[in-house]
């Protein structure tokens, strides 16, 4: 008990060390002292009963003769508080209700009885409401967990207290906590957890409270608890000494006038420097405080062509048309070759062309029953890819069609093997795959008839077909 002793008296430096003035800026607490436990509150039977001897410490009370509790606790907010309470005890003095009476009692001596409680405490205080700044009332309730020797349970507390505030920070508290247990049972030491009541007193100390910028106003009130300032500005400085406190200022190291907010004025036009985007020259409001020479709407600070108009989206320049074909380059898909307005500045791929394709895509010539190409069919597919780079964003579909010879089955696969061959040639030579899809037809179309071989020869073909919006 020696060691705890020391341990307390080390606590209580170090609180009394960082303790601050103000209640309302200290919202830490920490209390310590000493416990008794009476453990005949409960065994009486009648209710009357039970406070007949509550303060009859020399025959109920168990004390231990040192510090023996320890509370921590946080103010909440509106009176509540929230703690953790450590308490030890030896338990000397054991009450026992005589069997088969209702007022008769025993105290016995249960031998080395150790007693060790953890609770939770939510407390109320009612300082405020009898407007007191020495005497604080409280009441409490929570729950915690006690050993009596070997035997441990739970419990619902709840009781009432008081502390007496010698200064802002240091006080003496005394309480007592109604311990209900459900382990009642034979009330056996080492068997059952009583219900009991235990009485605390000792010293209270509040702590927590900070004065960052250290200007004698506490952080919780001081409107600028890092910047050191003056009690007239709410601990807040003015820097530049123009009679608005820096918080306000929206110029804090440039006096200027109170009508904007502490900033100067420099070109006159009404418009404070700290929202002027040009301060020494004259200009609208509409321009934050900057001239238009050009008219076009777009400040001079910010236009790339202060004396020729242009759309504020271009930095107050005129597109730009590089190919010339009436489509503004931002506008203009190809921006480097002429085209339509209609297809966004881009080349329209005429009919003559698309026949031009299918011409070159009839003489497209695969392996027999196969979708892989004959050598001599290669130049073919590069006139192909080069046409549709002329037009970059036409799409086309490819389609690809057999002749009778086989199964429906075959052919349909053979033809879309074929088309989807072609689409993939083209892919691999730089035409976007958004650009094609391919499609296969089998037998199903054929453009000749398949009873003779140049007929069969005509219906084995891949078209081309434009594919329009």
């Amino acid at each position: 008990m020696k060691h705890l002793n020391k341990i307390f008296a080390a606590m209580l430096l170090a609180v009394g060390l960082n303790a601050n003035a103000q209640d309302s800026d200290n919202p830490w607490a920490i209390s310590f002292g000493a416990n008794a436990v009476d453990t005949r509150f409960s065994a009486a039977q009648k209710f009357e009963d039970q406070f007949s001897n509550f303060f009859n410490a020399k025959d109920n009370w168990n004390i231990l003769p040192s510090v023996s509790y320890l509370n921590v606790s946080r103010y909440i907010g509106s009176g509540f508080s929230f703690g953790v309470t450590g308490s030890v005890n030896r338990i000397d003095k054991f009450v026992n209700k005589v069997p088969g009476t209702y007022t008769t009692f025993e105290t016995t001596n249960p031998g080395d009885l150790m007693y060790y409680a953890v609770d939770g405490v939510i407390k109320y205080s009612f300082m405020d409401l009898i407007n007191s700044k020495v005497i604080d009332p409280f009441a409490h309730v929570g729950g915690g967990y006690t050993f009596f020797g070997d035997a441990s349970y739970g419990t619902v507390n709840g009781g009432l207290g008081l502390t007496l505030w010698f200064t802002e920070t240091v006080g003496l508290t005394l309480q007592s906590t109604y311990k209900h247990s459900f382990d009642e049972n034979l009330r056996r030491p080492n068997g059952d957890v009583p219900t009991h009541i235990q009485h605390f007193a000792g010293l209270t100390f509040k702590f927590g409270g900070k004065d960052t910028d250290g200007d004698g106003i506490y952080d919780k009130d001081d409107a600028c608890p890092d910047q050191a300032g003056l009690k007239q500005f709410q601990g807040c400085p003015d820097t530049d000494g123009d009679g608005i406190p820096d918080k306000d200022d929206a110029c804090p190291e440039v006096a200027g006038l109170a009508a904007f907010q502490g900033c100067p004025d420099t070109d006159g036009d009404g418009i404070p420097d700290k929202d002027d985007a040009c301060p020494n020259e004259a200009g609208t409001k509409a321009m934050n405080g900057c001239p238009d020479r050009d008219g076009d709407g777009v400040a001079d600070n910010v236009d790339k062509c202060p004396d020729v108009k242009g759309p504020k989206e271009n930095g107050g320049c005129p597109w730009p048309d590089r190919d010339g074909d009436g489509v503004f380059d931002k506008d203009d898909r190809c921006p480097d070759v002429k085209g339509t307005v209609a297809n966004h500045g881009c080349p329209e791929i005429t009919e003559e062309q698309v026949n031009k394709l299918n011409a070159y895509a009839k003489t497209i010539l695969f392996n027999s029953g196969k979708s892989t190409f004959k050598p001599e069919t290669m130049p073919v597919l590069e006139a192909i890819n080069a046409i549709l780079k002329e037009y970059p964003t036409s799409r086309f579909s490819i389609e690809g069609h057999t002749d009778s010879d086989g199964s429906n089955a075959l052919n349909q696969t053979l033809s879309e093997n074929r088309a989807a061959a072609v689409k993939n040639y083209l892919i691999e030579n730089g035409i976007e795959s958004s650009r094609l899809r391919s499609t296969g037809f089998g037998e199903t179309k054929p453009i000749d008839t398949n009873k003779t071989a140049k007929g069969k020869a005509n219906n084995r073909r891949v078209e081309v077909k434009l594919i329009k919006d």
